[in-house]
């Protein structure tokens, strides 16, 4: 395992003052992600790259396996190796068929299956509109169901983390994805709502979850939301971030049975998780932290060898070329394991 690199008993980051050069460094990032998004919405870039380098180090770095079974085994070596749990999700967008939501449903129920047999946490994540809800929300709701009933079956009453995690997608389904988990959780069914910081409508989101003692993980919010949504600047999400996670661990929250997932690669927010965690009584395993297969694999390893509970969101199947070029997308720095995927054979 690689020694971690980040001081995470450090605050908040250390204040740069302006340059030229800071803002043409920003203008590049920003051209760069905008090439990785439409690299990854190239039906001709993802049939090449998905029939050519299916087995390069791009695949390798960001996805868990080409089906639920090397999923759960990859999750089963995080868990032995790193002591690290894991979310497996089904990788697949812009399901506008009933094909195809109901393959995205059939791996579902198989990660469910394997990580049963396998005894690990029986944890799944799911876009709601993979399943088909933009165009049979009926059907979506019921598959969802039956999903969050396999868990609990495969779960067979053992200890751990056992859910279905509801991802939350753009704004158009923010409702319907709310209600779908609520009316889960009023039948007893194992589910978690994801929340988005940069949302201005998740403090009340977030209060009324608390309130039932809900399961939430928050994320930073990666849908493009303009300003009657969402904030937008980078230091406002931040701040919001950090006072919806104080919200996640204060006393009531914990008073009601709330269950905090606090998903971010940001060790200065990670650091005021932990300092609120200690402040109000929460003790490591009460709440979590969720962080990408392959992005920032140190910071996790060092937050669980710290006796942190820590879980990574561990993608599988075939078509992986949109999210692992997204992840690229997010840091220029990786630009050379794309040149090298696009080279191997391994």
């Amino acid at each position: 395992m690689k020694q971690i690199g980040h001081d995470l008993a450090r605050g908040a980051a250390i204040r740069k003052p302006f340059s030229p050069r800071s803002c043409y460094t920003t203008a590049m990032t920003n051209a760069w992600q905008k090439t990785m998004i439409a690299l990854a919405r190239s039906p001709v870039a993802k049939r090449l790259a998905q029939r050519t380098i299916g087995s390069s180090a791009l695949a390798r770095q960001y996805v868990g396996g080409a089906d639920a079974a090397e999923a759960v085994n990859t999750a089963r070596e995080l868990l032995s190796r790193c002591a690290i749990a894991a979310s497996l999700f089904h990788l697949g967008e812009y399901v506008d068929t009933p094909q195809l939501a109901e393959s995205n449903f059939q791996a579902k129920i198989a990660a469910a299956r394997l990580a049963g047999e396998a005894g690990i946490d029986v944890h799944v994540s799911v876009d709601p509109t993979q399943l088909g809800y933009l165009f049979d929300p009926e059907g979506a709701e019921a598959r969802m169901a039956a999903i969050a009933d396999a868990i609990r079956v495969a779960a067979a009453g053992r200890s751990g983390v056992h859910m279905l995690m509801l991802d939350m997608e753009d704004a158009s389904v923010t409702d319907a994805t709310i209600a779908l988990h609520d009316t889960m959780a009023r039948a007893g069914l194992p589910v978690g709502l994801t929340l988005q910081a940069y949302r201005h409508r998740t403090l009340e989101d977030l209060r009324r979850a608390i309130e039932t003692g809900a399961r939430v993980r928050l994320v930073k919010g990666a849908f493009a939301a303009g300003p009657p949504l969402a904030l937008q600047k980078e230091r406002e999400i931040k701040a919001n971030y950090r006072k919806l996670i104080s919200l996640m661990l204060s006393p009531q929250a914990k008073s009601a049975g709330f269950y905090p997932v606090i998903a971010t690669h940001d060790t200065a927010l990670h650091d005021h998780a932990r300092h609120e965690a200690r402040s109000h009584g929460w003790q490591p395993g009460e709440y979590e932290f969720e962080m990408l297969l392959g992005v920032r694999t140190n910071v996790a390893e060092a937050l669980a060898r710290e006796g942190e509970r820590v879980r990574l969101y561990v993608p599988f199947g075939p078509d992986w070329w949109p999210y692992a070029v997204r992840r690229i997308g997010e840091n220029p720095r990786n630009a050379l394991l794309l040149a090298r995927s696009a080279v191997s054979r391994d």
